[in-house]
């Protein structure tokens, strides 16, 4: 009986860590992916853009597919690229 008159011990208050220590975490993971994935794409996607930006008639290019050829014709989309001759490739 002498227990149910006791007062519970308080527990004490988590610090600052033990509370934001989940979202600290949650920030830290985003910071690493953006400096180590969206940043770098993002520089790689701006310099193709200035590339594309950058090739006129006359240029030499290589297709992904490793065909050399010269640049015969820019549209808004797409490249026709002359390969051999009057072998034409878009």
């Amino acid at each position: 009986m002498i227990n149910f008159l006791q007062v519970p011990p308080v527990e004490p208050q988590p610090g600052f860590m033990q509370q934001y220590s989940f979202i600290i975490m949650i920030g830290l993971m985003v910071l690493v992916l953006w400096l180590f994935m969206w940043r770098p794409e993002s520089k790689r996607r701006k310099q193709m853009q200035a590339f594309r930006e950058g090739l006129k008639k006359g240029d030499k290019v290589i297709t992904a597919g490793g065909i050399y050829g010269t640049v015969k014709e820019i549209k808004e989309t797409t490249l026709l690229i002359e390969v051999d001759g009057n072998v034409t490739l878009r």
